[in-house]
């Protein structure tokens, strides 16, 4: 096996360079042959990335976080390449939802070398201009997405703790935000939604944030979305709720409206929604699935 690994110089947090270097010597003491490559900026690596497939790289591989696997999605979505991760990142949530969190380079390593795939949905979304781009885990809408605005302008504290202050200091501008959404549901009928939301999440995989399992059930082998809409309610009443967020038994309170969908769009006013962490631009938005578009080296759920 051949495998292209990719670190991304950008990202956030600098393991994800000395984990890609670690993680070439241990897949070629595995017998993989291993290619570095490194863009300096998105664009590039994706452009990196690209080459590699067009010239029949077994396999890519990424040291980084959700915002480096979002990139590698983006190039592998529908072509049967399959996606390794050794988890470097901030939140690393894509990796945390398939039980590879924990893994150190080694045991990333020895996963890929020994070949086991799942086969996985991925999400797309399409602009207003027809535009598309896919995401692997969470788009976020609404309050989690000024919590990302916040987060990512933070250079303290690192990890989960940066997404536990900026959920703090943007829970003291907390309102409702008017949204119109539209879905079609999983049994094939529609409905609307048209009024205030505190936020509108769409999920392929049930966590973001660092570990918050704000789509509890959701199943990137199922050939569905999860949404979770919350409404507004007292300040008081919400700030109750976040404890239950984070336990991911938030799902039965009254304010929480949660739906299967193979599709949704979104509209606000002035709302950026966040997939994979990085900002995809403003509302309005339409989210689809797009069944078994992605093979990640990964255990059996």
């Amino acid at each position: 096996m051949n495998v292209t690994l990719l670190v991304n110089p950008a990202a956030r947090s600098g393991a994800s360079t000395g984990a890609a270097t670690d993680a070439a010597e241990r897949l070629r003491a595995h017998g993989v042959q291993t290619t570095v490559v490194s863009g300096g900026s998105a664009s590039e690596s994706r452009a990196l990335l690209h080459t590699a497939i067009q010239l029949g790289t077994d396999a890519v591989v990424v040291a980084g976080g959700d915002g480096t696997v979002g990139l590698a999605v983006q190039e592998l979505a529908g072509t049967g390449v399959p996606l390794g991760i050794v988890p470097s990142g901030t939140g690393n949530d894509f990796a945390g939802a398939l039980g590879l969190r924990e893994l150190e380079v080694e045991g990333a390593a020895a996963l890929i070398a020994a070949g086991t795939t799942r086969t996985l949905d991925v999400a797309r979304i399409t602009r207003g201009d027809g535009s598309t781009q896919h995401f692997a885990s969470v788009l976020a809408s609404g309050f989690d997405s000024k919590v990302n605005d916040r987060a990512n302008a933070m250079s303290w504290p690192r990890g989960e703790s940066r997404y536990t202050m900026a959920i703090a200091l943007e829970f003291l501008r907390l309102r409702g935000i008017p949204f119109l959404v539209e879905l079609r549901l999983a049994d094939g009928s529609t409905e609307r939604i048209d009024g205030d939301l505190v936020m509108a999440t769409v999920g392929n995989t049930s966590m973001y944030g660092g570990g918050i399992p704000i789509c509890p059930d959701a199943d990137p082998g199922d050939g569905l979305l999860d949404v979770t809409l919350v409404r507004p309610s007292g300040r008081l009443r919400l700030a109750r709720l976040i404890p239950r967020f984070y336990r991911g038994t938030h799902t039965t309170a009254a304010e929480v409206l949660v739906r299967r969908v193979t599709s949704i769009s979104l509209a606000s006013p002035g709302v950026t929604a966040y997939a994979d962490g990085d900002p995809v631009g403003p509302l309005p938005l339409t989210i689809d699935v797009v069944p078994g578009a992605l093979r990640v080296f990964a255990p059996a759920p």
